[in-house]
């Protein structure tokens, strides 16, 4: 099977404050209609979707009912994407234990209580490079 897009759907209470939230992180913007949100990234790509869900109960996670799905967003720059996605309305759930370290991640929470990921380093993306320039070849 070859897909031709992949979105994630996050459901959520308030679909604007949700919708909102991924666009702004992920530098896009968003197609609305009642009870769908579709977040379009920087690059034009439908990347996730949200629905109404008026009774939506959020995961209590990590430390209580388990999380649904979440999403791993590896950045350059840690300390940034920190601040732009708590000024953003996320709530910080587990730092990382040193975040100055060449390789972590950190776990956050979206307006809906989504749990989400920013990672840093690993894989580096000279990694990630020589990873599919090997697999080219193998073909």
């Amino acid at each position: 099977m070859r897909t031709v897009r992949t979105v994630i759907v996050f459901d959520a209470a308030e679909l604007h404050t949700e919708s909102t939230f991924w666009a702004a992180v992920l530098g896009g913007y968003v197609l609305q209609d009642e009870t769908w949100h579709s977040v379009i990234d920087a690059d034009g790509e439908w990347r996730i979707g949200v629905q109404l869900v008026p009774d939506h109960v959020p995961p209590r996670w990590p430390d209580g009912e388990p999380q649904q799905i979440h999403l791993d967003l590896h950045v350059e720059d840690p300390r940034a994407a920190h601040e732009e996605v708590i000024a953003r309305g996320a709530t910080l759930l587990r730092s990382a234990p040193d975040p100055e370290s060449a390789q972590g991640h950190q776990v956050y929470a979206d307006p809906a209580g989504h749990p989400f990921c920013i990672g840093w380093g690993h894989p580096s993306r000279e990694q990630l490079t020589a990873f599919l320039d090997g697999r080219q070849r193998t073909k």
